[in-house]
């Protein structure tokens, strides 16, 4: 452990604080002008998942390297590295001119940013007491809560007043600022290898992301049913499939590798400290389940509840004050004790209530107030296991190890949490499809067999499959967009009848009332008007203002009927929507039981005291 002044630690601090603000603000400033730079750019919606996927994807397999880096050639060069690496990629987005160029800058931004969590992590661990790291681990997750606020009104102004470019120039200054405070205050951090360091395992970095992009593009691409315009393949497509093949070869060959050279990426010796085992996959375990609270409920909020799409965002806030207060509350806590084991195990008795209270009591009919106070307990659940695992996986480990220990902690976390969400958004597409289908069925069986087919292929918005709930329902719309269609069928009618009549012809009139197309009451009407009426002008005249007055009456009582059929298909719509978030949530619960039974199985040594060097080394499978 490096001794610092107290003014040493609080400036570096905050230099280590702004780098991870910085990655943290961009997720969620990005995605409030990402609508507007697709219109702006004229990025299409095939490509318009990449601008998130590609930042996923460079970010998550980057994070065992950085950390291996820092290891080898030192903390804080690792983490300006990382800084200066993340502003080029927002430079570079900043400047690009259409998608492909925005793109690939957003892949590099994500090579950057996976520095910025990681390496910030392990600095912890270096420059503070193992019963001081959880007072300040818990500050990282309450960035997270607090760019969750300040990302959207932040990107909302920029984007509304100045322009999207700006988004990204933002993190100029604050990056300068980051890099100020780490440059003067933040001692070196680097390992002495007496000449003797070894050299990056390059072998394994190519078996690792063979091993690990395949997967996440598979993940992020899968989804149950692909329609127009989407980007992505069916699970069971070959494409999918052989990108599943090639992780799994990937998957073999770096374990093949690392367990022969001498100095690898990623120390599988590792995996025989059962804390450190068991903690990395309890982190996995819960990170499959942390982006189900958030991810699909904007969709049941505006599809459901019927709010706006800034309203709806408004929902993750309480999400957000529990996320801070569990982070905040569980570091002070576990530096008290000195444990983190009791504490985990208590917040996910929380997140579970959480869950099963969104999972249970949700219904077509809930206020945004009840789901705000629940999202509140679920946010408290949530926060501690955000930095916990990490603590307890690094004091697991001898201090040689921590920055390769941190970045496979955080590793298995990411890739929890994008396999979580890939399930997830098939439960919730599945759940959404086959429950609107019911309800539609029902409906169908019901009206009379003329208007079933008006029906019958009326399909729900798209779940988003493997990433995340999209599409709106809205009945407003849809109301005004029928009205219109009955309104231009009724007028087509009218024309036809309008030039038969016109024309004087007996025979044309004749062919009209035998005409299929028309509808039965109209045609029956048309019987009833003598031909000896079109003789005339006068007569023609009078005809059509009673044939007018009668599409009049027709067009109205059909705008009447389809406006209640289509408030039930709205209805049935609002319960599926419901049916679907439930059932996130009810999985959701599964997978935190899991995790819950996975950290019973992790062994603690109580927090180290001082220096860490001499510590007991935790119990290891014998």
């Amino acid at each position: 452990m490096v001794q610092l002044t107290p003014q040493q630690t609080t400036f570096a601090l905050i230099g280590l604080l702004l780098g991870v603000f910085l990655a943290a603000l961009d997720q969620t400033i990005v995605a409030t002008a990402a609508p507007i730079i697709q219109k702006d750019l004229n990025i299409s919606n095939a490509l318009y998942p990449w601008l998130t996927t590609i930042y996923l994807l460079s970010s998550t397999v980057m994070v065992p390297v950085w950390g291996k880096l820092s290891d080898l050639y030192g903390r804080k060069n690792m983490l300006l590295t990382g800084i200066g690496v993340f502003l080029l990629g927002s430079v570079m987005c900043g400047f690009s001119q259409d998608g492909i160029q925005l793109i690939i800058s957003r892949g590099v931004q994500g090579l950057g940013s996976a520095a910025l969590f990681t390496v910030a992590l392990s600095i912890i661990a270096d420059i503070f007491a193992p019963e001081q790291r959880a007072k300040f681990s818990g500050l990282f997750g309450m960035l997270f809560g607090i760019s969750s606020i300040v990302g959207p009104l932040v990107g909302g102004y920029l984007t509304d007043n100045i322009s999207w470019h700006w988004i990204f120039f933002v993190n100029v200054p604050l990056g300068a600022l980051a890099i100020y405070f780490i440059v003067t205050t933040m001692p070196a951090l680097k390992r002495d290898w007496g000449g003797n360091r070894p050299g990056i395992d390059w072998a394994g970095v190519f078996w690792l992301f063979l091993g690990t992009i395949p997967l996440l593009v598979a993940l992020s691409l899968g989804k149950n049913e692909v329609l127009s315009g989407e980007s992505g393949f069916l699970w069971t497509s070959w494409q999918i499939l052989s990108m599943f093949a090639l992780s799994l070869t990937g998957i073999i060959a770096f374990i093949a590798t690392e367990r022969r050279v001498k100095e690898p990426l990623v120390n599988l010796e590792l995996f025989k400290n059962k804390s450190f085992a068991w903690g990395t996959a309890a982190a996995f375990v819960a990170g499959s389940a942390f982006l189900a609270a958030i991810v699909f409920l904007p969709f049941f909020m505006v599809n459901v509840v019927g709010l706006s799409a800034t309203s709806a965002g408004l929902t993750t806030l309480p999400l957000t004050f529990g996320l801070v207060l569990g982070n905040i509350f569980s570091g002070q806590l576990a530096a008290r004790i000195g444990k983190v084991k009791p504490i985990i195990l208590s917040a996910m008795v929380v997140l579970l209530i959480g869950f099963a209270l969104m999972g249970f009591t949700l219904t077509s009919d809930t206020s945004q107030f009840d789901v705000g106070w629940k999202m509140f307990l679920v946010g408290v659940g949530l926060g501690p296991t955000i930095p916990l695992f990490t603590l307890a996986v690094q004091n697991a480990v001898q201090p040689r190890d921590i920055g390769g220990a941190t970045a496979l902690v955080t590793f298995s976390r990411s890739l929890g949490t994008t396999i979580g969400v890939a399930v997830l958004g098939s439960v919730f597409a599945t759940v959404l499809g086959n429950s609107f289908a019911s309800g539609r069925a029902e409906i169908v069986q019901s009206l009379p067999l003329e208007q079933r087919s008006q029906f019958a292929s009326f399909n729900a918005p798209s779940g988003g499959g493997g990433g995340g709930a999209s599409g709106n329902f809205d009945l407003t719309r849809i109301k005004k967009q029928a009205e219109a269609g009955i309104a231009k069928q009724f007028a087509a009618q009218y024309s036809t009848l309008e030039r038969a009549i016109n024309s004087g012809s007996i025979q044309a009139f004749q062919a009209l009332k035998t005409n299929p197309q028309l509808p039965e009451q109209l045609r029956a009407n048309l019987e009833r008007i003598p031909t000896v009426a079109l003789s005339s002008e006068a007569g023609r005249t009078q005809v059509l203002e009673q044939i007018k007055t009668n599409l009049d009456t027709a067009q109205t009582a059909t705008v009447s009927s389809t406006s209640s059929t289509l408030n039930r298909v709205g209805t049935a719509f609002k319960q599926a929507a419901t049916d679907s978030v439930t059932s996130l949530y009810k999985f959701a619960i599964l997978l935190v039981l899991l995790a819950f039974i996975v950290t019973l199985l992790m062994p603690e040594a109580p927090f180290r005291r001082g220096n860490p060097t001499g510590a007991r080394p935790a119990p290891a499978v014998e």
